[in-house]
């Protein structure tokens, strides 16, 4: 089956920056990446590519910025009030996942002073090309509960109850 709108794919993916550095690689995790393609559950970039490609299939993919986390925004990055963190011990380097006006956003500490912190609101993948190695493993059709979702469920959950739960 091939990859398109509305179908789940599942796949193993490798992740490396422009010196070949791995950043992520899901065969560490319990199982693999499994997403709903055409529903922005990746990065459009890699769906992009991914469209078209059957099970089996083994990519290599590079993406510049502007196809993955953007590029770097220097207006992104600025000082707050010490008071913002709710840790006593901050440190540069630290991130913190905060509410953004689009969604969740990654806060990184760059700097420490007695009542101020110098953070970063880039994506800490911004302004990096990206490589990524890709083996799809399965493509199938997603049920009208993943549709409705706009992401896969876990195996565990009977598409039936959730579609009953929405009936009127």
């Amino acid at each position: 089956m091939m990859i398109a709108p509305q179908r789940v794919v599942t796949l193993h993916y490798v992740l490396s920056d422009e010196r070949g550095h791995v950043l992520d690689d899901s065969r560490g995790r319990a199982k693999p990446l499994e997403y709903l393609h055409g529903h922005d559950n990746i990065l459009p970039g890699l769906e992009s590519v991914l469209d078209g490609h059957e099970t089996g299939a083994s990519l290599e993919v590079t993406l510049a910025p502007g196809d993955a986390y953007g590029e770097r925004d220097e207006a992104l990055v600025r000082e707050v009030d010490r008071n913002a963190f709710p840790v006593e011990e901050l440190t540069a380097g630290m991130r913190f996942q905060t509410p953004g006006d689009d969604g969740p956003e990654i806060v990184t500490v760059l700097d420490v002073a007695d009542e101020r912190v110098r953070i970063d609101t880039n994506h800490p993948l911004a302004g990096r090309t990206l490589h990524y190695r890709l083996e799809v493993l399965e493509v199938r059709e997603a049920n009208r509960a993943e549709l409705a979702k706009g992401h896969p469920l876990p195996p565990d959950v009977d598409p039936a109850q959730v579609e009953d739960r929405k009936a009127p």
